[in-house]
């Protein structure tokens, strides 16, 4: 299998089901990453009053965006609004 090849993931973020298509290489890294973003949420969620689950995606982006900018904040600014957009499109179709 070339290692540029996109594969389907199904992910579980905050209570609901995402399928994303990966790099085969980047699997494991993008699971990783899911699940500190999972636990993260679970964690503001016990410290926080929240509507519901998308505030606290919302604030867990808000950190992580806050704690990595710098050179690629541009890039990081770029894919949390493609992120956020998706995330409203799926919020939007229920």
């Amino acid at each position: 299998m070339e290692e540029d090849a996109l594969i389907p993931v199904n992910l579980w973020l905050a209570g609901r089901s995402y399928r994303i298509l990966v790099k085969s290489a980047e699997e494991e890294q993008v699971r990783k990453m899911v699940k500190i973003a999972d636990d993260k949420i679970a964690e503001l969620k016990q410290h926080y009053a929240g509507k519901d689950d998308q505030d606290f995606v919302a604030m867990c982006l808000l950190m992580y965006a806050a704690e990595n900018k710098g050179e690629h904040a541009s890039q990081l600014e770029d894919a949390l609004e493609a992120i956020v957009a998706k995330i409203d499109n799926v919020l939007g179709d229920e």
